[in-house]
């Protein structure tokens, strides 16, 4: 009897993992598009975000998040402790953010993230940088129209 519950404990638990793993869909990077943003260098990479502020680039953004990022870094930007939290980026994280997107993370040999660049262009990362700068004026309760004044 006891072995019959340890095996249908067992049979239980391997099919709620099974089911966590395939829980988040597919994760193939997703391209996006980006029709409307301004067209940036394609043989250069800008270290300041183009599209700061920009209320086209922020929607396009969070599609972007959604299907992309939001898997690990949780919905609207807020981590459940898996990767870090993107709201705490401020203006001057720019730099460090596009060149993480574009390579990746790896530790150890391992990698934590994968490189974006050869399936999102700079348009695509810039504009979600640009929903992350608006999930961050959310955050640290600041007022938007700061943030959109700053579009070109």
């Amino acid at each position: 009897m006891i072995n019959s519950k340890i095996r249908f404990v067992t049979a239980l638990a391997l099919a709620a993992s099974a089911t966590a793993v395939y829980s988040h869909g597919d994760v193939a990077p997703q391209e996006v598009d980006t029709e409307g943003l301004k067209e940036l260098p394609k043989d250069e990479w800008l270290s300041e975000n183009p599209y700061r502020g920009n209320k086209e680039a922020i929607e396009i953004g969070a599609s972007a998040y959604n299907q992309n990022c939001a898997r690990c870094h949780g919905l609207e930007a807020m981590s459940g402790g898996i990767a870090p939290d993107l709201r705490e980026l401020t203006k001057f994280d720019d730099e460090y953010f596009v060149n993480k997107v574009r390579n990746g993370v790896q530790r150890n040999g391992m990698t934590y993230m994968p490189g974006f660049e050869d399936v999102m262009g700079q348009e695509a990362i810039w504009a979600i940088r640009s929903y992350i700068d608006k999930r961050h004026y959310e955050y640290k309760d600041k007022d938007l129209a700061e943030l959109y004044e700053q579009a070109e």
